[in-house]
């Protein structure tokens, strides 16, 4: 399906000036607010995120996004104020991301710090480095990373609170973490169905958290 052919009804927008019909261009403040270049601002939001969303996409434009976290000051790693770096953790060895990258080097961060709104863009082009005399210095537990996601910034810049107000992302009283099934229900029904549910909930419940790292 593309973006001329819908099933579901409606009217394509197929064009720049349709688009511009609906949306119009962004206030010059917007328009101009991508740097090229870490500002000390940004330095600091990066040694206090925790959490980051990793978009990649293959050579066929088959697109990827990956959660990475870590806590705030071991997730990413500023080299310089046009690089920065985000360690590999043991995790499901799919490597999706990584794939995409060795075919398709442009990537797309948002870095997020829990209860602030805003956010952190950085766009640019990543390689894969192993053996960084860096590394080291991003130890976590017992683990050293052996691997990095080396990232040359390209464009960066802090994006509005909208989306997580519009969310309540932070809001306790939103959360509705019992209205889905529980991860070992969702393991049993689609990836595991060998395995038992007590195994499953053994294999998620406290015991997970301690191995997170290997």
């Amino acid at each position: 399906m593309t973006n001329e052919q819908s099933k579901f009804g409606g009217t394509p927008v197929t064009t720049v000036e349709e688009l511009r019909e609906i949306v119009p261009p962004p206030l010059e403040t917007a328009a101009n607010k991508v740097r090229p270049a870490l500002h000390e601002l940004d330095r600091q939001w990066l040694a206090a995120s925790p959490l980051c969303l990793v978009a990649t996409s293959d050579a066929e434009g088959n697109l990827d996004v990956s959660p990475k976290g870590d806590p705030a000051g071991s997730l990413v790693r500023v080299l310089d104020d046009r690089t920065i770096a985000v360690p590999e953790r043991p995790g499901n060895r799919r490597t999706d991301g990584f794939l995409n990258v060795l075919a398709n080097p442009h990537v797309g961060l948002i870095f997020v710090i829990p209860g602030r709104g805003d956010t952190l863009r950085v766009n640019g082009r990543a390689r894969l480095v192993r053996d960084a005399p860096y590394l080291a210095e991003l130890q976590v537990r017992r683990n050293v990373p052996v691997l990095a996601l080396e990232v040359d910034v390209e464009e960066v810049f802090h994006h509005c609170s909208k989306a997580f107000l519009r969310s309540r992302a932070w809001d306790p009283e939103t959360w509705g973490q019992d209205e889905v099934p529980r991860r070992a229900v969702i393991s049993r029904t689609l990836e595991r169905r060998n395995d038992s549910l007590e195994e499953l909930d053994a294999y998620y419940g406290p015991r997970y958290a301690e191995t997170i790292y290997g």
